[in-house]
């Protein structure tokens, strides 16, 4: 008999019997996690901050800086979180404010966002990479209250608010410029507010586990960026995750965005409640990050396959350099990694072994993981599913519900499945079905061992160095050309990034536009990873009788010519 394995079948899932080996269920079709159940706290009104700031650890200091060396404790964390909330409180955040944070990987970031998420209110991130157009319309589709930015980024922020949008600067010494100023009202200073002694006439708002915590930005299954409504149940069921999966009181080095659901989940929220010390990066630097491992005595990584390609090209230099005796485990997420770059990297570096996961922002970064050395050995596999965590493989033709070793749309049912896209019921009623099951646009396939294979992307999305890219932006940037008739955007693969954008263009009549001059006008306007980096001029796009892009013909028009 099952356990208590599922989401929102927990209750179905005790009276069912299910294969112990593989967790298929043949009453159900569904595939229960052979995981054990992760313990949810009861209490309906709690929110994120405080779980995290109650759970039991030894752990000391929570974040270095890699660059200036400067450390924060657990004790300066949590008093910093305090200090900042009676801040905003008194700027006027109230619960259900978005407040949004443009920054850098900072030891600063996860105090912004705890304190935000404290008071009820919502963390919103934006890329730092991303260009003022970008960080524009996530201002106007989520409409914070409030930014967190620094010195280097508040002309970014200026370029894309609303004159007056009023500004927390995470920088000590910053002088704005007169341009600058009519454009932003620069209403505080982080360091400040970590500075100000507690007020005690705060009112606390009760927060609900169901309410809205963070705001993240992904293209979702299809088409341009929509805002995942992660609650606070979301990430507490994460925290948990993280507790059945790793241990407490370790060392890691930040590399990954904090922006991106991969690393606001380890470093913003998950690894803090295990006592974890978290060296931090402000960007990716390879040197610094193998010298961080070095001085810091790193035990943990967590990267992406471009870093994992670059590690394995350098394996005989980065060997003889630095001393990395004290890594043992790297956290591969973000994008598929193939078998044979996993072989390639174990045999290079024979001491650390590699956990994959799978995971979307709309599940709260994960889904399926591995845990141990022995599962690291299903090479092309993402995991066994996390625990409370429920599966189903559909049909893509029929709509029926397939069985173990059998390639279908996975769909998934758990904890960490978000509330839903903001403000977009129809995105959100495509995605969720009325049973809470996620349909996650990947073609999957679960073994009779239960691990997670992940075939192929549905959806149209392109994975760039870890990052989303929907062709669909590309596509109406490119249609906005006065020379381009119509146009087409796939994914290519490269060793490196994974995949990159590439376009197939029709000129408009008596038109000599070169493949530079788009590449080149795409450019100026999208961050880049979202650049174009190859063009292919056709006379007409591929499209069926309702005028969808046939996408499928055009990638194997493209491997053909590879």
């Amino acid at each position: 008999m099952a356990d208590n394995h599922g989401g929102d079948g927990e209750t179905e899932s005790k009276t069912l019997a299910f294969d112990r080996k593989s967790g298929f269920c043949e009453s159900t079709s569904i595939f229960y996690s052979k995981r054990e159940p992760m313990a949810l706290p009861p209490n309906q009104f709690l929110d994120v901050t405080s779980f995290i700031s109650s759970q039991p650890h030894r752990g000391k200091t929570a974040f270095v800086d890699a660059v200036t060396g400067r450390r924060l404790s657990f004790s300066e964390l949590w008093l910093g979180v305090k200090r900042v909330a009676d801040c905003l409180y008194a700027l006027g955040v109230r619960k259900g404010n978005v407040v949004i944070i443009l920054s850098p990987n900072s030891i600063l970031f996860p105090i912004v966002s705890l304190s935000v998420m404290s008071l009820g209110a919502i963390i919103t991130t934006a890329n730092p990479i991303n260009t003022s157009d970008e960080i524009s319309k996530q201002i106007a589709d989520s409409l914070p209250v409030l930014a967190f930015t620094t010195c280097q980024l508040v002309s970014k922020l200026t370029a894309a608010s609303n004159s007056n949008f009023p500004v927390v600067l995470m920088d000590e010494n910053y002088v704005p410029s007169q341009t600058q100023e009519e454009r932003v009202k620069i209403v505080g200073r982080l360091e400040t507010m970590m500075e100000t002694e507690p007020s005690e006439s705060r009112v606390k708002q009760r927060v609900d586990q169901d309410d809205t915590a963070a705001l993240l930005y992904s293209s979702g299954t299809t088409g341009t960026s929509k805002g995942v409504m992660l609650t606070h149940s979301n990430l507490i069921a994460l925290v948990q995750v993280y507790r059945a999966r790793f241990g407490f009181e370790q060392r890691t080095v930040c590399t990954i965005p904090m922006c991106h659901v991969f690393g606001f989940g380890s470093f913003a929220t998950g690894l803090i409640a295990l006592g974890w010390t978290i060296v931090v990066l402000p960007k990716f630097e390879m040197a610094q990050l193998l010298s961080a491992v070095e001085i810091h005595r790193s035990s943990y990584l967590s990267l992406v396959p471009p870093i994992l390609v670059a590690m394995v090209n350098g394996a005989n230099e980065i060997n003889s350099k630095y001393d990395l005796s004290s890594l043992h485990t790297v956290v591969a997420g973000g994008a598929p990694l193939s078998r044979e770059l996993t072989e390639k990297f174990v045999e290079n570096y024979r001491t650390i072994k590699i956990l994959q996961g799978y995971g979307l922002t709309e599940s709260t970064a994960i889904a399926a993981s591995m845990f141990t050395k022995e599962e690291t050995k299903r090479y092309g596999a993402s995991g066994l599913l996390a625990p409370n965590v429920e599966a189903k493989i559909v049909d893509l033709d029929t709509g029926r519900v397939l069985g173990v070793n059998q390639t279908g749309e996975l769909w998934l049912r758990s904890p960490t499945v978000m509330k839903g896209y903001f403000k977009n019921e129809e995105a959100t009623a495509s995605t969720i079905d009325s049973e809470g099951w996620l349909k996650t646009g990947d073609l999957c396939y679960i073994d009779s061992e239960g691990f997670v294979f992940v075939v192929d992307r549905l959806k149209e999305l392109i994975k760039c160095n870890g990052y989303q890219v929907a062709p669909a932006e590309l596509e109406a940037l490119l249609l906005a050309h006065p020379e381009i008739a119509d146009a087409a955007v796939i994914p290519i693969p490269d060793l490196k990034a994974g995949q990159y954008p590439m376009a197939y263009v029709v000129r408009k009549a008596a038109c000599n536009l070169s493949e530079s001059e788009i590449m080149g006008f795409v450019a100026k306007q999208v961050s880049p990873y979202k650049r174009i980096r190859k063009v292919t001029f056709l006379a007409s796009i591929p499209k069926n009788p309702s005028g969808k892009i046939l996408r499928r013909e055009l990638i194997k028009l493209t491997t053909s010519k590879l």
